[in-house]
């Protein structure tokens, strides 16, 4: 099953080495999200909803650059430095997936790049 990296017009690409966007076989793969804002080195200031919210929207962002929405989206993994925020990631995940949820893994980890709290990865289907 061939692969093809989407490199959507006006998403700027990741500093380091992985692709932010690959399909293969009608499914989107989307690299794992973190709560930083656009063109802003770093997680966006605030407690955790904010970070998990700004991680939520990235996600969208991505989406949207390949023209799926959060109802095309059929698995999610999230990470999560500290499990005392499931509740508030699943506050948000009611949210932004409020009819027929994806599948989904809440994994916690001991520590995330650059300090992250919050990490989602997904995959959507055509």
């Amino acid at each position: 099953m061939p692969k093809t990296v989407l490199r959507p017009e006006g998403l700027p690409p990741s500093s380091d080495p992985y692709s932010q966007i690959v399909e293969a076989g009608g499914l989107v793969f989307l690299a794992g999200q973190v709560g930083s804002a656009p063109g802003v080195p770093g997680r966006v200031p605030g407690d955790f909803e904010a970070e998990a919210r700004a991680t939520f929207e990235n996600v969208g962002r991505l989406l949207t650059a390949v023209g799926l929405g959060f109802g095309d989206v059929v698995r999610c993994t999230v990470y999560l430095v500290d499990f005392a925020d499931f509740a508030a990631m699943n506050t948000l995940f009611r949210e932004y997936f409020p009819a027929d949820p994806p599948v989904r893994a809440t994994v916690a980890v001991v520590a995330l790049a650059r300090d992250y709290r919050i990490e989602i990865e997904a995959t959507a289907a055509r």
